[in-house]
């Protein structure tokens, strides 16, 4: 007879598949099912491309032979304070192909602040407008005051961002929505005035973009990373955990998992949602942090120019042989290993 310990060591992978939106698009249902059935028995490997250059995927394909089953893409350009300066964002176009080419789409958003930048080279320049130290942009004021310019100018925003995720939910794209990332660290200005107004902009942006742009291809992954941040079940498919340990230390990340397990009494999928240096799928199985997928950041962590400037895999973080056993391991789940998720069967229906 199973111990008490490991019913409850089983119990953490039961996630019922079912959505917080309750009119979710089928295909995000199917998503959803797909990743119910995997957690707890496989990882997704994930990677996030790069906004200025997106080396990175190539570069895994050019070692391991594979891609990840998850892409990684950002709208920071598409922030209303950069395209007024001159930016374009690409990463919805490659996100299409991404879910075209057989991939999972997961977006996260560096939102440059609505307005209030203090565009102070190099350190706080306009285009570093997510950050705390590089914006006055006040988001208590903001949420106390609905008749505000601000309050306004955070309603346009999502109102363009959505425009976009409108665009993937017209091509059948669902999306692994990852907005106000980090919030508890403060470092970004969502997350500066503490939890209150956050959870409130958490649940502006949720009720604005479900019940108002009728964006039901989205799967709501919330990244607060601290219990005190938590908007409430109602509000929240996914908990991800951001986590960038020393170079070359393939731990498993045990103590997070079990943090995000403490966030909620509700059964939750937990993700690795980034991630500097990979995980050791060994160790993930051995210690129970079975995360469901993890996105490794770009850059550095993956790539590095030769002399010739071409991207090549960089060893800083990863060493190859643990890129390899990663990829390779039956743990993990790269795109070739993906199901055709259109047509994954929903539960308690035929399909």
């Amino acid at each position: 007879m199973a111990t008490m310990k490991e019913q409850m060591k089983d119990r953490r992978y039961k996630v019922k598949p079912y959505l917080i939106n309750p009119i979710a698009d089928e295909i995000a249902r199917r998503l959803m099912a797909y990743l119910c059935s995997t957690y707890g028995k496989r990882m997704l490997t994930g990677q996030q491309i790069g906004v200025l250059s997106t080396p990175e995927m190539d570069v895994i394909y050019r070692e391991t032979g594979k891609y990840p089953a998850v892409g990684g893409f950002d709208f920071m350009n598409d922030s209303p304070s950069r395209t007024e300066r001159g930016t374009k964002g690409t990463d919805t176009r490659l996100a299409l192909q991404w879910w075209r080419d057989g991939g999972i789409v997961t977006f996260c958003w560096h939102w440059n602040a609505p307005k209030d930048l203090l565009d102070q080279p190099p350190d706080n320049g306009w285009h570093r407008g997510f950050y705390t130290t590089a914006t006055a942009f006040d988001i208590a004021r903001a949420m106390d005051h609905p008749s505000s310019e601000e309050y306004a100018l955070l309603l346009r925003d999502i109102d363009v961002i959505s425009g976009l995720l409108a665009s993937l939910r017209e091509a059948g794209v669902p999306v692994l929505w990852r907005p106000l990332h980090e919030a508890s660290g403060g470092w970004f200005w969502w997350g500066a005035k503490g939890p209150e107004p956050y959870i409130k902009l958490w649940k502006l942006m949720y009720d604005r973009m479900t019940n108002v742009h009728g964006l039901h291809n989205l799967i709501w992954v919330w990244n607060g990373q601290h219990k005190d941040w938590y908007p409430g079940d109602a509000y929240v498919d996914i908990i991800g955990e951001d986590i960038y340990p020393p170079e070359r230390q393939y731990g498993s990340n045990a103590d997070r998992f079990r943090q995000a397990l403490e966030y909620t009494d509700a059964d939750k999928i937990i993700a690795l949602t980034e991630n500097g240096t990979l995980p050791d799928p060994d160790r993930m199985i051995e210690d129970g942090a079975r995360w469901a997928w993890n996105c490794t950041w770009y850059g550095e962590f993956v790539h590095r120019p030769d002399e010739a400037g071409r991207a090549i895999l960089s060893e800083r973080y990863t060493e190859r042989e643990m890129i390899l056993k990663l990829y390779r391991h039956p743990f993990a789940v790269t795109r070739a290993d993906l199901p055709d998720l259109v047509s994954f069967p929903l539960p308690g229906a035929a399909n």
